[in-house]
């Protein structure tokens, strides 16, 4: 199994190489600030104490108070959120908000949950690790299967402990308790700022262009419904039990419905239902792995047929797969770019929750693709200059803004 975490420090080294990064420096961004382990205790409603473990990473925070999603999930392990925090401080850097890298985790299955579980055990996860969060200190927002509701609850239990209303502290909350507009689909949509950008520097048109989703949650499904209202024609999509084909464009309204209804899009109508890995090795113009780390490896890269490859997901490429989609010329939208609208979106939240003045939907969007075309072009330029990948181009603008930061607070 791929270390997340090795995989986060090889793509780091790679950068550092190619802009001749001190060593110095190297070596302080090579870890986290700080990793906070803790154990939350959960009275389960058959009465029994069930003991969960998490953890809250701080990469870096020389540009600003950490930021970074809380993920509930199985797997979740040290190494993961350690991972999670770098990447979390690259793509900050790469679109130029002033935060630095943080991100959280608890191991668990949501799914196994009933709903005063989940809230106690969100409850509980924010008072352990409350000495080291807050407004202008790390800001944490959903991630894997957490949510706004999930989002509100931490919010209101820190705003307890502390003994007053505050809203800055958390992200991607509902728009009654403080969150923004736009904040549900700003993933998706930062993906598709992005890809508008890469498909007018590579001269393809949406109209010409097939596209496979991996992952159909909350980000990889309205990143579907937003390509296919532009006129790109999606042909497959998964989720965590299987996925779709179709010769036909899908209509992806239909879809979300279904799997609204049925908790699979497996069995939608006139499709061919494949895995998971023979969706990324489709025939398609463009591949969008909106899922899991460490799906795309040096076991399938060199079947993937796609020309463009947007990663909405976090790491969903490891390094050696990098190599190999690389020498087959394939254009990759690195993930600390190609999904950071939600980091950027959740910016304007908190910018908002500090004001306490909220902007419309439209101004948001405004915002975002100006914030979203300016990471593009910074790291299209990077590639262009470095003779390089997207990957390490967005590496070496993040890494350079991050180690600038550093020089000029002395901590080099």
């Amino acid at each position: 199994m791929n270390n997340p975490f090795e995989n986060a420090q090889k793509q780091l080294a790679k950068a550092a190489q190619l802009i001749n990064l001190d060593q110095n420096t190297l070596n302080i961004l090579n870890q986290p600030e700080r990793i906070l382990e803790v154990n939350i205790p959960v009275k389960m409603d058959s009465g029994e104490i069930k003991v969960f473990q998490g953890f809250r990473s701080q990469h870096n925070t020389v540009r600003g108070p950490a930021k970074g999603g809380i993920r509930f999930h199985p797997n979740v392990s040290r190494d993961e959120v350690k991972a999670l925090s770098m990447w979390m401080t690259w793509k900050c850097a790469a679109v130029d908000i002033p935060y630095g890298g943080g991100k959280g985790g608890v191991i668990v299955n949501p799914k196994e949950l009933s709903e005063k579980e989940l809230e106690q055990l969100s409850r509980g996860f924010i008072e352990a690790i409350r000495p080291i969060i807050g407004p202008h200190k790390d800001i944490p927002a959903p991630d894997v299967y957490t949510n706004p509701k999930i989002m509100a609850w931490m919010m209101d239990e820190f705003s307890k402990l502390e003994g007053f209303h505050n809203p800055g502290v958390i992200t991607g909350k509902p728009i009654e308790v403080g969150g923004s507009q736009g904040r549900g689909f700003a993933t998706a949509q930062g993906g598709f700022y992005v890809l508008k950008e890469a498909m007018l520097k590579l001269n393809k048109k949406p109209e010409d262009s097939t596209v496979a989703v991996q992952g159909f949650g909350n980000a990889g499904s309205l990143l579907a419904k937003i390509l296919s209202k532009e006129g790109y024609t999606v042909v497959a999509v998964s989720d965590s039990k299987g996925a779709i084909f179709s010769e036909q464009p899908l209509d992806i309204e239909k879809v979300a419905d279904y799997k609204q209804q049925n908790g699979s899009v497996q069995g939608f109508s006139n499709t061919k239902e494949i895995t998971n890995q023979e969706l990324l090795t489709l025939d398609v113009d463009i591949l969008v792995p909106a899922a899991l780390e460490n799906q795309i490896t040096n076991e399938n890269a060199e079947n993937i047929k796609a020309k463009i490859i947007l990663e909405l997901a976090n790491g969903p490429t490891t390094p050696e797969a990098d190599e190999i989609l690389n020498k087959k010329g394939v254009f990759i939208i690195p993930d600390i770019l190609a999904n950071a609208g939600g980091v950027a979106v959740s910016y304007f939240e908190w910018v908002q929750n500090l004001m306490n003045y909220y902007w419309g939907e439209e101004e948001i969007l405004n915002k975002l693709e100006l914030i979203m075309k300016k990471a593009f072009d910074a790291s299209y330029s990077a590639y262009k200059k470095y003779d390089t990948n997207m990957r390490m181009a967005t590496y070496i603008v993040a890494v350079n803004r991050v180690a600038s930061a550093m020089k000029h607070r002395g901590k080099i």
